[in-house]
């Protein structure tokens, strides 16, 4: 485990006890915008620490992954009241509900095509929302599959974990679907990222990191802590990502050539789990315990 060169970390708490950042992402205000899953809220947060939340019509909603949409505004899931949010930059938020009922709506992306993509976890669908709110639904080819996370693919295509299924799914943007089952046996797959050439993928249950490339090649590189319990990842560059260790409380960094870093929180158990690259250049770390950190690579 390599740690030379360790990132300035600081970490900002948020108001509001207990709220449980969950999903964060870089929004094109230059802010961040983080889902509040206990508390059913949306967050603003500037790069100097100014905060707004925006209340949403259910309390008990849990918004869970938040992504820019292609129409200047925020999207995200809320997955315990089975609809897709939007909010503007200004705040006005509305939700459209899932036709299929009771499917747990997790991960959600910008797609090539000008819609919106989320998975299901609760129906094995994938989902494309256009930004009126027209939602059609795709089935996956395996029950229990349990979708997770998704990314848009530098190949024009769709790529999303299947956490039960042990697999990465494709799906192009007319909906043909291909799964490619993972080496490792009960890897639970969880988040994915693109880093302009290849697909990264965390492996929660088997403390791995994964790529694949475009044409379904898979390569897996352990963590020297396998109960790190990695969950979310992002692309910093090209061979060059970054990832949340939930079950150890630390950031992660692994290299195109499997070499891995790893760096630890200042607070003990803040359990971190959403993470993007900030308009400053930094990476940030939603908290659930309650507040965010700043990483200056």
């Amino acid at each position: 485990m390599h740690r030379c060169d360790a990132p300035v970390i600081r970490e900002i708490p948020l108001a509001g006890k207990g709220a449980g950042p969950y999903g964060v992402t870089a929004g094109p205000d230059g802010a961040l915008w983080l889902t509040l899953a206990h508390s059913g809220r949306i967050a603003r947060l500037t790069l100097d620490g100014e905060l707004d939340e925006y209340p949403l019509d259910s309390p008990e909603c849990r918004p869970a992954v938040i992504a820019p949409g292609p129409d200047g505004a925020l999207w995200f899931t809320r997955s315990q009241d089975h609809r897709i949010g939007r909010v503007t930059a200004d705040g006005e938020t509305e939700s459209f509900p899932v036709p299929t009922p009771d499917s747990g709506p997790f991960g959600i992306t910008a797609g090539p095509d000008g819609a919106v993509w989320f998975t299901e976890m609760n129906a094995d669908r994938i989902g494309r929302i256009t930004c009126k709110g027209e939602i059609t639904e795709f089935v996956l080819p395996h029950a229990g599959a349990c979708p997770s996370a998704i990314t848009a693919g530098p190949d024009g295509a769709l790529w999303f974990t299947l956490n039960q299924a042990n697999a990465i799914g494709r799906i192009t943007v007319h909906g043909d679907i291909v799964i490619h089952p993972l080496p490792t046996p009960g890897a639970a797959p969880v988040g994915i990222t693109s880093d302009g050439a290849a697909l990264w993928f965390v492996e929660i249950a088997a403390g791995q990191i994964g790529r694949i490339s475009v044409d379904g090649t898979i390569k897996e590189f352990p963590l020297p802590d396998r109960a790190a319990g990695p969950h979310a990842i992002v692309a910093a560059a090209t061979g060059d990502c970054w990832f949340t260790e939930w079950g150890a409380n630390r950031i992660g960094r692994i290299t195109g050539s499997g070499e891995i870093a790893e760096y630890s929180l200042p607070s003990p158990s803040s359990e971190p789990h959403g993470i993007t690259m900030g308009s400053d250049g930094a990476l940030w770390v939603a908290l659930e315990t309650g507040g965010v950190a700043r990483l200056e690579p």
